[in-house]
């Protein structure tokens, strides 16, 4: 790490290195996916390496992430990523991923073999992302949105060798608002992507084309929202009011950010509406959460 920053300085840019926030809703999203399949409270045992899993895994590939970024991540001026600031070294998110990555499968593996193997999976498919798999952007957009939709599987297999059918949906609903906000980054990104031949959605659409093509996934994900509530794929959501006035939230932050996006090509904008969308995902899985309660 960098000397002569102050400490809690430097805490934060671990956070910032490692995206905790992202941990801790991949952690409701395993919780979701347990209560559901388990009916109920998932033991302390299994959702406790459930999220360490989840927790350790994310850190460690997020950390990879922005050592092979780092040029492109200075060319796009990103000083809120600690590696461009100089708040840590390069070395020291080397060093996250290569304890945090092992930790996070032992994890796994505390849970049941099907788990480990899910994070195996995950693990080298995450680092051939963050190595070689970035540079094909598009695959990358789908294969982040992928890893917001997997906890949600992930939780139920840990407590049940059955899976419903409300969590795959759930999980698909993850996976547009994944897409969206990663083509949205595309966009933040274009110019630093354009300089190392990185082809994107906006190089085939151009900005405002991938702007709107974003939208239409968040206004996807708006749309299926209300499905768990108007038809009883599970009765947990079907016509619960609970459910329905918290998603609504999360669709307002949605639309909201929809309509921005199409009217602007803006970074710092764009950065701004990524931010909110993260809100009113988090939002949503509350929403999520609570049903799985009822």
């Amino acid at each position: 790490m960098s000397e002569g920053i102050p400490l809690t300085k430097k805490l934060r840019a671990l956070w910032q290195l490692t995206r905790l926030e992202h941990g801790f809703m991949i952690a409701i999203a395993i919780l979701i996916g347990a209560l559901i399949a388990a009916k109920g409270f998932p033991s302390a045992y299994k959702f406790l390496f459930s999220f360490l899993t989840a927790l350790f895994l994310e850190a460690g590939t997020f950390a990879l992430n922005d050592y092979f970024d780092l040029e492109v991540d200075r060319r796009n001026k990103r000083k809120d990523r600690p590696l461009v600031s100089g708040d840590l070294k390069p070395s020291a998110a080397l060093y996250i991923y290569f304890i945090f990555l092992p930790a996070g499968l032992a994890a796994s593996f505390m849970v049941n073999t099907t788990c480990f193997a899910i994070a195996v999976v995950n693990a080298v498919v995450a680092t051939l992302y963050d190595v070689k798999l970035k540079e094909i952007k598009v695959v990358g957009n789908f294969y982040i949105a992928f890893v917001m939709a997997i906890p949600f599987v992930f939780g139920a297999t840990a407590v049940s060798s059955s899976i419903p059918l409300i969590i795959y949906f759930i999980a698909f609903i993850a996976f547009l608002s994944g897409v969206a906000r990663e083509i949205m980054k595309d966009v933040m990104d274009f110019e630093g992507d354009a300089a190392r031949k990185t082809k994107s959605f906006p190089t085939y659409v151009g900005k405002k084309g991938a702007n709107i093509t974003a939208a239409m996934f968040y206004l996807a994900a708006v749309a299926l929202s209300f499905i768990p509530f108007l038809f009883n794929i599970d009765s947990a959501y079907y016509l619960d009011k609970i459910y329905l006035s918290i998603v609504l939230v999360t669709d307002a932050i949605l639309i909201y950010t929809s309509f921005l996006i199409i009217l602007t090509t803006d970074s710092e904008v764009l950065n701004k509406c990524r931010k909110i969308s993260l809100l009113g995902i988090f939002i949503g899985l509350i929403a999520f959460l609570a049903g799985a309660f009822a």
